[in-house]
């Protein structure tokens, strides 16, 4: 062993030499202190290690440290006091009034008459308040028809009729020309009173507008508040807003407020596109900031099933913006469960102390009316526990990547260019240390995963939805225990010969390496997260070095353990906060991603990896403690426990616990359906209670409470109707391919729908051009599926390019507010140059399903009936639906 590494040092309480006993063979103590098995070669002097419990407690304690302040900071929702110049109080007594008609879908007096009533009753009273002050209010309803194409779900088109936008100027008296908008929405997804999403946000807004119309001081710049009310029909009013409404033109930026989830922290998670002073503006006003470039890279790679307004503000208005949205507590989003009293005043409060504090910076500053100088470059931002936001350009953030990789490999390289054969002696153990740790974290995640897959074949999927360290407790300790076994078994068979120290300062440099390489990729890519690799780099690197002389002096002493552990404090609690906002954003989802998607893959993946990327530093430790024969015994027992329980059931995956509710999410339409051949002569007519499940489990635990929801019902997709021959109110078939089909009575709606085909006509280059009308319900679903041969050329929808779906047909999703008219839409079609002798009749198929959300029509006696029959930890929503297909 070079000298570099000895130490004179007398073993100080807390630590102990990794040495033999004066009992052990020479031959021991010879391994222990590098003297090659040579018994008259003098022995270099002991380096400290740490016993096994003292590593463990120092390990646990720091990851439990961390993970408690990170908990700790979302708990605290308002930093220091109001100012007053937003109002919580009257805020909530806005949403609780906005939730108190209950939900309100789309074309419901409750969305276009009742809760339009109340905005514009307390518009009209911040107007008649403020009317002596120094700003201009101004009111307008807009109800837009449109249509569009959007990627969103595989692709589909989207058509509205008569929307409702309430609209809202706020400009100096004198006028401005350059305006920023605020929006957010106040429809609901049936049968959610829809408090986070979006009632709270609408609130929010009334209260910003009150005390920006009460300033005393006029603003520089106009702010257009936008309480739309067709978001959740796929961002329809936002669209009619943006692409028609006369104040579009004025927009220079935009704020949209969002939920993913219900209370907490709103968190910034994309801004743009480009234009950063908009994160600088939030940076700089907002007084709670809670942000993470991180998120906006991850909500924009499509991971995540879910739009926002953003998107139409984006593409069709060409402007950028600032997207914020709640994320805690999803399992209740879209839910019954989203109600007013869920949502704390200190939420509403940070919430309005942001937003009026980023509107007035952006309404006063320079960059707002003329943003082409800073138009360009992307931002990285993040903040610090909610107390402080960071923010620097993307170019500066990859220069300071580069110095930092830079730094690390310098470091690394110094150590690889010792004279002799030590420097390629150093490489060599470098790179075989880095390939036993990269085989390490393989076969972690294949072992994990073998784990994952035994759950799911004993059909416990989703236990931890519920009992979320149940699946830290299994996963985590497996992923744990394999890491800390496959080190050992390293430690003892593969460098046999080789000192503990020695190893430690190795696998110090292998973590280094592998996070710089980290770092170098995620740079080159162009990606603002690179600077988390950076963060994990710098840090400890800083730290290695300022305590170089105590660990080649002493070892791993308590003193160096505690130090290098304060070292990686600020990265680490940093990087355990975006895995809490993993887990807090994932673990939700998986009880909606419908019944294709394994759940225990995916979290048996999140769980593994975010122990892998925890332990990197910490693989240091393991070649540093004497033994870890009682870590692993631990952590085994803890595993096969968990395990035990999981299999006999106890972890049941859903609660009904009113203050902390885990549902199910279970879609039932009473639906008729009714098939028509190429001559329009019914073919085929059948009624029953369509059930959909979206989540991995299906009806596993619904069956045993409601026996007559069994896999004898299930349906099979026929691919030669549209969309199998369903009433998909979205284009999500792909999510949920396993469905129930319960027959039952047929359904009579009072509105039924008419659907007729108005002219069929050739054109003169050869396709032929169909014209339909139909007047039914406010939500309609239009399916066309052109057969084999065929091909839509052209339509009267979107852009007039016809959008198609993964799976080759057309979905067209239509909506209309109050009074609309009859709607009217034509195609053209490239007829098939012969026949299809195995396909269906004639060249397209053309199907519409309507869906009944509100009003007497959405419910009937067998549906209620069976609703009753659903446990309390089930939410069961529902309603009655219409399938007609034609051939042509």
């Amino acid at each position: 062993m070079e000298s570099d590494t000895a130490v004179r040092r007398i073993k100080p309480p807390g630590t102990q030499r990794y040495a033999a006993q004066d009992g052990e063979g020479a031959q021991d103590r010879c391994e222990d202190n590098g003297c090659g098995g040579d018994p008259k070669r003098k022995p270099e002097v002991r380096l400290l290690l740490l016993r096994e419990g003292l590593a463990a407690a120092l390990l646990s304690g720091f990851v439990l440290l961390l993970w408690g302040v990170v908990h700790l900071s979302l708990q605290q929702l308002v930093i220091g006091k109001p100012s007053g110049e937003f109002n919580a109080e009257r805020a909530r007594q806005h949403l609780e009034q906005i939730t108190s008609v209950g939900p309100r879908p789309v074309g419901s007096r409750e969305n276009e008459v009742l809760t339009v009533g109340y905005l514009l009753e307390q518009i009209e009273n911040v107007r008649a308040r403020t009317a002596a002050g120094p700003h201009r209010l101004t009111v307008d309803v807009q109800r837009p028809t449109g249509s569009f194409s959007i990627d969103f779900l595989g692709g589909f088109t989207s058509f509205y009729d008569r929307v409702t936008n309430v609209a809202v100027k706020l400009e100096p008296k004198g006028g401005a020309q350059h305006f920023v908008l605020a929006n957010c929405h106040f429809d609901t997804v049936a049968n959610s009173p829809g408090a986070s999403d979006d009632a709270v946000s609408c609130a929010v807004m009334l209260e910003v507008l009150h005390a920006l119309a009460n300033q005393s001081a006029a603003l520089h710049h106009g702010v257009v508040f936008l309480f739309n009310g067709a978001e959740e029909n796929i961002l329809q009013a936002s669209h009619g807003f943006i692409t028609q409404h006369p104040w579009a033109k004025q927009i220079r930026a935009f704020i949209n407020l969002e939920a993913a989830g219900v209370g907490g922290k709103e968190v910034v998670f994309q801004t743009g596109p480009e234009n950063p002073w908009l994160v600088k503006a939030y940076v700089h006003a907002a007084k709670h900031p809670f942000a993470s470039v991180v998120g906006q890279e991850v909500f924009q790679s499509g991971v995540i099933p879910s739009d926002t307004d953003f998107r139409i503000y984006r593409d069709f208005g060409n402007i950028p913006g600032i997207d914020l949205a709640f994320i805690e507590n999803g399992f209740i989003y879209h839910t019954k469960y989203d109600t007013a009293n869920r949502i704390l005043t200190d939420s509403i409060q940070r919430a309005g102390d942001n937003i009026l504090a980023v509107l007035k910076h952006l309404a006063t500053s320079p960059e707002l009316a003329d943003s082409s100088e800073y138009r360009h470059g992307n931002m990285v931002f993040f903040d610090l526990l909610g107390v402080v936001a960071v923010a620097y350009p993307a170019r500066v953030g990859t220069i300071f990547n580069y110095m930092v990789a830079a730094a690390a490999f310098l470091y690394l390289a110094k150590k690889a260019s010792l004279p002799g054969n030590r420097g390629g002696r150093y490489v060599r153990k470098l790179a075989c240390g880095a390939g036993v740790a990269v085989l390490g974290w393989l076969v972690t995640l294949l072992s994990v995963l073998i784990v994952a897959l035994l759950v799911t074949l004993l059909g416990r999927s989703m236990f931890w939805y519920t009992h979320f360290y149940a699946a830290v407790c299994l996963y985590g300790a497996a992923a744990a225990g394999k890491l800390i076994l496959i080190h050992t078994l390293a430690r003892n068979l593969y460098y046999g010969g080789v000192r503990l120290v020695e190893l430690g300062d190795l696998y110090f440099d292998v973590s280094l390496l592998l996070w710089g390489c980290g770092l170098l990729w995620l740079t080159q890519r162009g990606l603002c997260s690179a600077y988390v690799p950076m963060l994990m780099v710098a840090f400890p690197l800083v730290t290695r070095l300022l305590l170089t002389k105590e660990f080649k002096h002493r070892g791993a002493s308590l003193q160096y353990s505690g130090l290098y552990l304060l070292g990686l404090a600020l990265p680490y609690v940093h990087f355990m906060f975006l895995i809490w906002v993993v887990f807090e954003i994932f673990t939700p989802i998986m009880g909606r991603s419908g019944t294709e998607i394994p759940p225990e893959v995916v979290m048996a993946s999140l769980v593994t990896l975010a122990i892998v990327f925890l332990s990197s530093y910490f693989l240091h430790f393991i070649y540093l403690t004497r033994s870890t024969k009682w870590i692993l015994a631990a952590l085994g027992s803890v595993f096969v426990v968990t395990f035990l329980l999981v299999s006999a059931g106890l972890f049941f995956p859903y609660s009904g616990n009113p203050n902390s509710p885990r549902p199910k999410r279970i879609f039932l339409q009473h639906t008729t359906r009714t098939f028509h051949n190429l001559q329009g002569q019914v073919e085929s007519r059948d009624s029953g209670i369509w059930v959909n499940s979206f989540d991995f489990t299906a009806v596993q635990h619904i069956t045993p409470v409601i026996p007559e929801i069994n896999d004898s019902i299930r349906t099979r997709c026929r691919e030669d109707r549209p969309f199998c021959g369903y009433p998909w109110f979205l284009p999500v078939k792909f999510l949920s391919r396993k469905n129930w089909y319960l027959p039952a009575a047929e359904v009579s709606p009072g509105a039924p729908v008419e659907f007729s085909l108005l002219s069929k006509e050739e054109t003169r280059w050869g396709t032929v051009k169909m014209t339909f009308s139909v007047k039914g319900p406010s939500h309609m679903s239009l399916y066309l599926m052109p057969h084999r041969g065929a091909s839509l050329s052209t339509w009267s929808l979107g852009d007039g390019t016809p959008q198609y779906d993964l799976n080759g047909e057309y979905f067209v999703f239509y909506s209309h507010g109050l009074d609309a008219p009859t709607w009217t839409f034509w195609f053209e079609i490239q007829p098939p140059t012969e026949p299809d002798p195995a396909g269906p009749e004639g060249m397209i198929s053309v199907a519409i399903s309507t869906h009944y959300f509100f009003g007497e029509d959405r419910r009937t006696a067998q549906l209620e009936e069976i609703l009753h029959k659903f446990p309390a930890w089930a939410f069961p929503s529902s309603w009655v639906s219409t399938y007609d297909m034609y051939r042509y």
